[in-house]
């Protein structure tokens, strides 16, 4: 039998395996090994590693000797504590959030690895770039509501010395959502969960929706909720620029390459009701370096998966969604790209200044986009439209055919437009409940995961950052509890279903 460890705090969620086949309610078993030269202790190896990690944390104290090896600017480093698949807004904010709990400088070997850092097809950049609070689940309120804290004193957090300060265009306009008597209900216990986590919103009737914005045909609305404060949008790049800036300030390494397999150690367990789990550890993560034949191998302690809509495949190279039927390994990270198309149209006479970010009763929405007349806006397509993500070519017919007849229903005014320009970007959607998936993988004991945002990662950044860094070095959640998004929710079939998607 397994003897007892206490193990440090960041290590106590790779006993979530040990406990998946159990009920929650019954009181811990050990573990009964099969013949003991044959299946050792899977998670020793990896108790050691950590030990290793968080003794060096330790060590890098002041008063301290340990001084890091230096770093190669062309290749990422041979060994690295934690390597972050994904240099979007997701990986730059959790490796900034891992290097601000560090005790001393460089006590954390930090690797984030991207293969575009032009970031051309990034959905980072490619984002509309807006803020809300106008959720239904508790836990995407309070993420937000931490991130609109955070831009507001950003220079705080992200600001590098002898910089200039950093200005993300932030636009306070809010967000206004249109509900037919149909959802009119299903509005207004959102606005009263938003309410109680602190949100300020209105709730707006047909005659005081015509009185603060005339320019909007109420037909078919039966109520409305609007944002107040700490809604609006932002430049999208910008913030990514600042939060790359400043983890590489504080001496996190940038590798630009694409991962090509993560190489494992396996072991097996059998659980005391005789079911055998085979749980694996990441040694190292291989690197394909850009425009050369050269690859590159990273060994670490953890392993972050914040590939975006291409965390699927990431999944993959460690076995997930692909192992055999009835286990745990044949469920799959459920994220895949969806494309996404945004157009810019120009009416000289349109709602103004003071036009919101509106959410129609369609799903179509808009948002002014500068002053000089123009905006911008799309709608997700139903389910049997979803276009080709072979490449990001924008349909044009899309926008006549589904998204104008609705904006012009809508705003009158859109009825004489130009469409001036549009793109496309990808969303990390997560087909199984469009809520992202957020922790530790219970059989792949290292990985952690960050992905599934499906259109909200852009705004939820600052905050997934800090709870995943807690995480990781705390083995628990302190500020926002994002338990409810575990991949454990995937096995067990329960969805955290979000009501205000857009």
């Amino acid at each position: 039998m397994i003897p007892s460890r206490r193990l440090p705090g960041g290590l106590r969620p790779l006993l979530a395996a040990a406990r998946l086949l159990a009920s929650p309610t019954e009181p811990r078993r050990p573990f009964r090994t099969g013949d003991a030269r044959r299946i050792r202790d899977p998670f020793q190896q990896f108790e050691e590693e950590m030990a290793k990690f968080r003794k060096k944390v330790k060590d890098a104290l002041p008063g301290s000797d340990w001084s890091p090896q230096g770093i190669s600017r062309d290749l990422p480093p041979d060994q690295a504590d934690i390597v972050i698949i994904g240099g979007g807004i997701m990986g730059w904010s959790i490796a900034y959030w891992l290097k601000m709990r560090e005790p001393q400088r460089n006590a954390l070997r930090v690797v984030v690895v991207e293969r575009d850092l032009q970031y051309t097809k990034a959905s980072t950049v490619l984002s509309v770039g807006g803020i809300r609070q106008q959720y239904s689940m508790p836990e995407n309120i309070q993420m937000s509501r931490f991130s609109a804290h955070f831009l507001r004193l950003i220079n705080g957090y992200l600001g590098v010395v002898n910089q200039p300060p950093i200005d993300i265009q932030f636009n306070p306009s809010g967000y206004l959502f249109l509900a037919t008597e149909e959802r009119a209900a299903i509005l207004e216990e959102n606005v009263q969960i938003q309410r109680m986590e602190g949100a300020e919103i209105s709730l707006l009737s047909p005659a005081q929706l015509k009185k603060k914005y005339p320019w909007l045909n109420t037909d078919g609305v039966a109520l409305a909720s609007c944002g107040l404060e700490n809604e609006g949008w932002f430049d999208p790049w910008i913030l990514l620029n600042a939060f790359r800036n400043k983890a590489i300030s504080m001496g996190v390494h940038q590798s630009s390459g694409e991962v090509t397999s993560l190489i494992s150690r396996h072991e097996e367990l059998v659980t005391p009701d005789g079911e055998r789990l085979d749980l694996s550890r990441i040694k190292f993560v291989q690197v394909q370096m850009p425009g050369s034949i050269e690859t590159a191998r990273i060994q670490c302690a953890v392993v972050v998966n914040a590939a975006g809509a291409w965390s699927q495949k990431v999944a993959e190279m460690v076995g997930i969604g692909t192992g055999p039927p009835d286990t745990i390994l044949e469920i799959p990270l459920p994220v895949e790209p969806r494309k996404r198309y945004v157009y810019v149209w120009h009416c000289p006479n349109g709602p103004g200044l003071a036009s919101p970010m509106l959410i129609d009763t369609t799903g179509a929405y808009f948002r002014r986009e500068g002053v000089g007349g123009n905006y911008l806006g799309g709608l997700s397509p139903a389910e049997e439209e979803e276009p080709d993500i072979q490449d990001l070519e924008v349909d044009h017919e899309f926008f006549q055919e589904k998204v104008w007849p609705k904006l012009a229903h809508r705003v009158p005014l859109f009825e004489s437009l130009k469409v001036k320009s549009s793109w496309a970007g990808y969303y990390d959607y997560n087909t199984f409940d469009q809520s992202p998936v957020i922790g530790l993988h219970p059989l792949v004991v290292n990985l952690y995961f960050a992905t599934g945002f499906s259109g909200h990662g852009l705004q939820q950044s600052p905050a997934v950052g800090q709870a995943l860094a807690e995480l990781i070095l705390d083995g628990k959640y302190k500020t926002i509890d994002l338990g409810r998004f575990s991949f454990t929710r995937l096995i067990k079939g329960e969805k955290a279903l979000e009501r205000n998607i857009i």
